[in-house]
């Protein structure tokens, strides 16, 4: 995540007339890295980031809210000395809702694979040392949606939405849901006056039997904007914070130099869709059950700050480009050279950057991506910071545009002044990979990527397939039920040193459980590829045993035998005694949810073979 700053932010409009100088600068920012800092040797380092939500509950009315008391929490916590959690400090932080906090390791770990045997119990603490500040009412779920974000009274202390005011002018969401950060409320409301109107969010209803056919989403009287923007049979929303107020899971890699990290960034890409479908957590939007399991469309139609001539729908006249995507979107092109047969989708580019990097010595591909980011205006500028006067020593104006450009991987180059080396942001886990309710399932997903990138990097694996076809992956993914009823688009021979076939030939459709678990005749499956390397590491019994948990989960919800959390949460909410079958979920329903989800989050499963969500949407718990 971008620094965390404090200081005084500027509206759009203050913005928009500094973009050129903010890219101006930002490009020598980048320039100077780029030029000075393009090798090195770094340690393999990583770690998670893991996203919590804060719910209250009312015992005596059977409802949950979701808590508004984040800052007061991040204050108490950071206050605590790491010496409180020897072998296991954490850092925590801010995050776009005042409902949300997320907590991270306070160091990165290390290649050992000894230490991925560290993940789940850090987790843990994370979890306990929130669940110590809480009142016996109150609690925190890794939940990626809440079901009633935005219903009336769905918040705790309980606020009304300013409609046609405030930062995002939501009809459902009132601006005490931003966190009290300036960067929270200054993304959301630039996004709005960027656009020139609200962003507009419509997801498809799922049809139950007793759902109202046309299913017409209840809006408040009068507002013509809703009428205009909302679809018949769709879920309708409103605002940035129906997105980036969800929760999420990231794990962020640093590679051993540039080339590396060039390397596992392509390689990360065609996994991308399979980790979505895989780890799907999200049916449920502002009280009604959705038609897709993940929150990926959602949170990039409620980050577009494309004005209507950059979406296509007017001539352009006073904007550069039309723009086929928000900034919150999928990757557009490879950066390693042998990616390069692969970048098969329309890559626009700030030409002028891309002439200037080039000029700089910077490669191809490096500069085209660079110079892609670069189409973007900034969203957050910090007046204390605009003119800072140290290029050498300093890269805000480029984290500027970097940092809120929120894509499926973030290419993150060195900070200046510091020993930290290029790293690879997998956000799959943020933008695609929904938070797991447990710390052993968030455990199991980190723990794969990363021995993933282990594999690729030793096997010399490559997993390359044209963009064009991981973009057509990512929307099958967000599908209902999509990790049994999808195929996707995965390459067969994975060997780098087998002739590679025209780019058009490379990738056949495949499900996910023969992506993961393999299939004879087919593909070896990812799954199968960890335990041999694991074996070729010949890694000690209490670890070994760890890690065959996790990849049995995984495994597991690829075949079916497990299903994902999605599947779990519909399972519960049509089998409640008070669910109608009308595609609504009551306060009495998600009340009985959220104690199952909470009881299920503080237990530590049985660890061998058991489903950790399988209390979930089987007998004990169904009711409050």
């Amino acid at each position: 995540m971008a620094p965390q700053l404090r200081g005084t932010t500027l509206r759009w409009s203050d913005t928009k007339a500094l973009a050129e100088f903010v890219r101006a600068r930002g490009l020598q920012q980048l320039v100077q890295v780029l030029t000075q800092r393009g090798h090195g040797d770094h340690p393999l380092l990583w770690g998670d980031e893991v996203e919590y939500m804060l719910i209250s509950f009312d015992h005596t009315a059977r409802r949950a809210r979701v808590l508004f008391n984040a800052e007061e929490l991040i204050n108490d916590l950071r206050a605590m000395d790491e010496e409180a959690n020897p072998g296991y400090p954490s850092r925590w932080h801010l995050e776009y809702a005042s409902y949300m906090l997320e907590g991270i390791p306070a160091q990165p770990y290390g290649s050992s694979m000894a230490e991925l045997t560290n993940v789940e119990q850090s987790m843990r603490v994370r979890r306990r040392d929130i669940l110590a500040r809480l009142r016996s009412n109150e609690t925190i779920c890794s939940l990626t949606t809440f079901p009633r974000l935005g219903c009336p009274g769905f918040s705790q202390p309980e606020c009304v939405p300013k409609h046609r005011d405030g930062q995002s002018a939501s009809l459902f969401l009132p601006d005490e849901a931003i966190s009290y950060h300036p960067r929270f409320s200054t993304i959301t409301r630039n996004i709005r006056e960027r656009r020139g109107e609200k962003v507009v969010v419509n997801v498809p209803i799922f049809r139950d039997r007793n759902t109202p056919s046309p299913f017409i989403d209840q809006i408040p009287h009068g507002d013509e904007e809703a009428a205009i923007a909302m679809k018949a049979d769709h879920i309708y929303m409103d605002a940035t914070g129906f997105g980036l107020g969800n929760c999420c899971l990231q794990v962020t890699l640093q590679a051993r130099n540039i080339e590396e990290a060039r390397h596992i960034y392509d390689q990360l890409a065609p996994l991308c869709p399979i980790m979505m479908a895989l780890s799907a957590a999200a049916p449920f939007y502002r009280g009604l059950v959705s038609d897709v399991d993940c929150r990926w469309s959602i949170a990039c139609a409620a980050s577009d700050d494309r004005t209507r001539q950059e979406r296509g729908l007017e001539p352009l006249t006073t904007c550069k480009w039309r723009i086929p995507k928000s900034r919150y979107d999928s990757i557009d092109s490879f950066l390693s050279p042998g990616g390069a047969q692969f970048n098969d989708l329309e890559l626009l580019k700030d030409e002028d950057v891309h002439l200037q990097l080039l000029d700089a010595g910077i490669d191809p591909l490096l500069a085209q991506h660079f110079a892609h980011l670069f189409i973007r205006d900034p969203l957050v500028l910090f007046c204390e910071k605009i003119h800072a006067d140290d290029d050498e020593n300093e890269a805000y104006h480029f984290e500027c545009i970097q940092s809120t450009n929120w894509q499926t991987l973030r290419f993150k180059p060195p900070p200046p002044n510091t020993n930290i080396g290029w790293r690879i942001e997998f956000r799959p886990m943020d933008c695609v990979v929904q938070v797991q309710l447990t710390d052993f399932e968030n455990a199991a997903y980190v723990v794969f990527v990363v021995l993933l990138t282990r594999v690729i990097l030793s096997y010399d694996l490559n997993f390359l397939v044209p963009l064009s076809k991981v973009d057509q992956n990512i929307r099958k993914a967000q599908k209902r039920n999509a990790v049994l009823e999808e195929m996707f688009y995965f390459r067969k021979d994975i060997q780098a040193e087998v002739d590679t076939p025209p780019a058009e030939e490379v990738g056949i459709l495949m499900s996910i459980d023969t992506i993961i678990n393999g299939k004879v005749g087919v593909f070896q499956g990812l799954v199968p590829i960890v335990n041999s390397f694991l074996e070729d590491m010949e890694v000690d019994v209490e670890t070994r045993c760890t890690i065959s948990d996790y990849m049995e989960l995984i495994s597991k919800r690829a075949s079916g035998e497990l299903g994902t959390m999605a599947q779990r949460l519909r399972a519960f909410v049509s089998s409640h005694p008070d669910y109608a079958h009308d595609s609504v979920i009551s306060e009495r329903v998600n009340y009985d949810l959220m104690l199952r989800c909470d009881a299920l989050a503080r237990s530590r499963p049985h660890r061998h073979g058991v489903d950790p969500l399988h209390e979930l949407s089987h007998g004990a718990f169904q009711t409050g």
